[in-house]
């Protein structure tokens, strides 16, 4: 009779220290939440580091109550850590992604709506979770790529700036003027507003090539306006050009044959 009333109590305190040990371990997950949100931390991390440490609060609780009970848990111990050891041997690869996930997410070089080229692929940033980064590429394609193929190479971000240079290289003919050839994409470049002012632009000639003359066209645009600027000043540019007397020449060659007498 003694051993079953001590063993009712055991119980009943088993089950208190569970209860209050859930109640205590939810207060202290809102707290860390509370604290992950005056810090300003992503959403997502500080969701998943809430969810991992209630867990780990849940389990020492669960513990302390079967060691109430008389039940031993250093065997319920060693299990955990093998079958965690194994699962951390079987998640290797999602384990680094979500190094990878957290470090995007603390460092931040691109967020949600950047034009990106990385993990071997170009275009908007559509979804950052802990594992993967969303992109949505220029053929309207959703590709799901590992952060930790992201954070293993270079990442290319091209809306984090105001501005972007367009480089084009004009090629004219040797027997062309180079003035009027320069004075002519000048008068392009400054009749098309989208072409910023600061920055100035340069124009100049970079290289005498087998076939022609090289003229690079350096200036600088809004990055919206990088894509459309670029076509429709090549094609304004060879335009004008011809019309101003300038030829695009292509590669050629001036064979000279000689006749040798036997």
């Amino acid at each position: 009779m003694t051993q079953g009333v001590q063993w009712a109590i055991n119980i009943g305190l088993a089950l208190a220290i569970f209860v209050l040990g859930r109640m205590v371990a939810n207060a202290l997950t809102g707290m860390l939440r509370k604290a992950f949100d005056r810090a300003k931390m992503d959403p997502t991390l500080s969701g998943f580091l809430c969810k991992i440490a209630n867990i780990l609060m849940v389990l020492i609780v669960v513990m302390a109550a079967l060691n109430k009970l008389g039940i031993n848990t250093t065997s319920f111990v060693a299990v955990l850590g093998a079958a965690g050891l194994a699962v951390g041997l079987a998640l290797q690869g999602s384990l680094g992604n979500f190094a990878s996930g957290v470090m995007i997410i603390f460092f931040r070089p691109y967020k949600v709506g950047d034009f990106i080229e990385a993990g071997g692929t170009t275009g908007i940033v559509e979804e950052i979770s802990i594992f993967n980064t969303n992109m949505r590429t220029p053929q309207n394609q959703v590709v799901i790529v590992p952060n930790g193929q992201i954070t293993g190479g270079t990442i290319v971000n091209y809306s984090v700036k105001d501005t972007r240079r367009i480089d084009l290289t004009m090629g004219v003919s040797y027997n062309d003027d180079l003035k009027v050839a320069k004075e002519t994409i000048w008068n392009v470049l400054n009749s098309d507003e989208r072409v910023l002012k600061d920055p100035e632009a340069i124009v100049g000639v970079m290289n005498l090539g087998e076939s022609s003359v090289d003229i690079v066209v350096w200036f600088w645009v809004k990055s919206p306006d990088f894509l459309m600027t670029k076509l429709d000043l090549t094609e304004r540019l060879k335009g004008e050009l011809e019309a101003a007397g300038c030829s695009i020449p292509y590669p050629q060659r001036d064979l000279h044959l000689f006749n040798e007498k036997s």
